[in-house]
């Protein structure tokens, strides 16, 4: 457990990092790859060569015997609502930093993107129940709240329930919003039984497609190297951190390591399957890599002519 002293050290830290990123290497990019709820009338002026004629006043024309033309702006101002996977297994890592590590991050990162551009932001924490609920609102200060609460918190359960902190979200947040689920995606309330140690896979399409139909949903899968593939170092107990079950693995059985790299990779591949089906953006991060890289893709990929 964190002291006071080195909450407030790692706050500082990533309200530096987070500045920093935003202004240098997000500025416009997070803007241009949210767009805002529709067009709101601004003003009307006169008519000018290449105007389109659809949007003439043709009342204020009459009344001034010229013709004028509305103009119209963009409703910036959005909602944005992070996902926070906090189950036991987001406390595993093995090579840069833990998931949950990586996890706040990313949260920082988009909720200072968010409120550069005077958007709203809040979270749900959640395990296989809703830990948390912080609504959205602007601000600076509410975005340090957000992450000391992401540094702090002690769930009180360790399982994992996508499908649940989606009801929650379906349920609470009303009107349409930017949602970044951020999770290992190894969901073990779900339907589908992991042959390694009888916990489940993803099983939360059916709360994601109601959710995607309100929401611009974007899922990030983050996961550790040893997440894909085992060490061969022979003779190791494993125990899983949300179910606490323990048994026996031979890394040095290339059987076993092949079949644990294939398990990956399948559930990998249904979770993409899920996130597509929904209509719906799934990001791949792996603890060891530069999540801003793969931040700067997805936003250039969303504003691409095409």
């Amino acid at each position: 457990m964190l002291t006071t002293a080195e909450i407030l050290k790692r706050v500082r830290e990533l309200d530096i990092k987070s500045k920093r990123l935003t202004r240098h290497l997000f500025t416009g990019e997070y803007h241009s790859a949210f767009k805002g709820r529709g067009m709101s009338f601004r003003e009307v002026r006169e008519y000018a060569a290449g105007d389109d004629i659809r949007f003439i006043d043709w009342n204020v024309s009459a009344r001034f015997n010229h013709p004028f033309s509305k103009l119209f702006e963009e409703e910036r101002e959005l909602t944005v609502m992070m996902l926070v996977d906090v189950s036991a297994s987001s406390l595993f890592g093995t090579v840069h930093a833990r998931k949950k590590d990586i996890i706040t991050e990313v949260c920082a990162v988009l909720a200072f993107s968010a409120i550069n551009n005077n958007d709203k932001v809040g979270a749900i924490f959640f395990s296989d129940k809703v830990e948390a609920y912080i609504p959205p609102k602007k601000g600076r200060e509410h975005v340090l709240y957000i992450v000391r609460q992401l540094l702090t918190i002690e769930p009180k359960r360790k399982g994992t329930s996508i499908s649940e902190a989606i009801r929650f979200l379906n349920g609470s947040v009303r009107h349409k919003s930017i949602v970044f689920l951020l999770s290992d995606f190894l969901d073990g309330q779900a339907a589908s039984q992991d042959p390694r140690n009888g916990r489940s896979e993803a099983g939360f399409d059916d709360a994601l497609k109601v959710a995607g139909k309100k929401h611009d949903m974007i899922g990030v899968k983050v996961y550790d190297k040893m997440d894909m593939e085992l060490p061969a170092i022979g003779m190791m107990e494993a125990e899983d951190s949300e179910t606490g079950s323990r048994h026996w693995v031979d890394t040095n059985d290339y059987l076993v390591r092949t079949n644990y790299q294939q398990y990956f990779f399948n559930q990998t591949e249904q979770c993409k399957s899920i996130f597509q089906k929904a209509g719906c953006d799934l990001l791949h991060l792996r603890t060891d890599e530069d999540y801003v890289k793969i931040l700067q893709r997805f936003f250039a990929s969303r504003h691409r002519p095409g």
